[in-house]
């Protein structure tokens, strides 16, 4: 009791040397609210790796914590379109590869961007909550073509278990 106590008069006294409002000073000093990302992520099919996405967030209400699901959808699927690009290098004509190359286009330039410009936009969740429930289904397509293993295994896998953890956040929106 005693630290919080003296914490909280160290926030004040250093805000009031800079002379910024204490309300502004708790978001510089103190991390979002985990509260809200804890009840978040309990609403999603895998809460550890929702946390791992959203702990950093800056961002301190639901529809920005969609946004930065979605943007780690993103960062996955470029890390899996980065590596369908060396393989198309070795396998130029590998018809699985290019499947893959073309269900990772769709899920970059539609789904991920139309999620995140729908959210961004302020409109309703629907179209980012539908976004990211098709991309699964379309990650595991390019796995599909391989007929067997492939060498995108767990990149698909991961894909596709960020986009359901997103779309299950975009899903508590209004």
């Amino acid at each position: 009791m005693k630290d919080s106590l003296i914490s909280i008069f160290l926030v004040q006294l250093v805000c009031s040397l800079l002379l910024l409002p204490i309300g502004q000073c708790s978001s510089v000093f103190f991390p979002m609210d985990a509260k809200l990302i804890d009840q978040t992520c309990r609403k999603t099919p895998d809460y550890n790796l929702c946390t791992s996405v959203l702990k950093s967030s800056p961002d301190k209400d639901l529809r920005g914590l969609a946004i930065v699901a979605i943007d780690a959808v993103g960062s996955k699927a470029t890390t899996t379109m980065n590596r369908i690009n060396e393989l198309l290098k070795q396998s130029p004509k590998d018809t699985a590869l290019n499947h893959c190359h073309d269900m990772y286009n769709v899920i970059l330039n539609s789904y991920v961007q139309g999620a995140r410009d729908t959210l961004k936009r302020g409109a309703s969740s629907h179209i980012a909550t539908s976004s990211m429930s098709l991309t699964p289904d379309t990650a595991m397509s390019c796995e599909e073509a391989f007929k067997g293993r492939s060498p995108l295994t767990n990149l698909n896998k991961d894909v596709e278990n960020i986009a359901a953890v997103a779309g299950a956040v975009a899903g508590q929106l209004p």
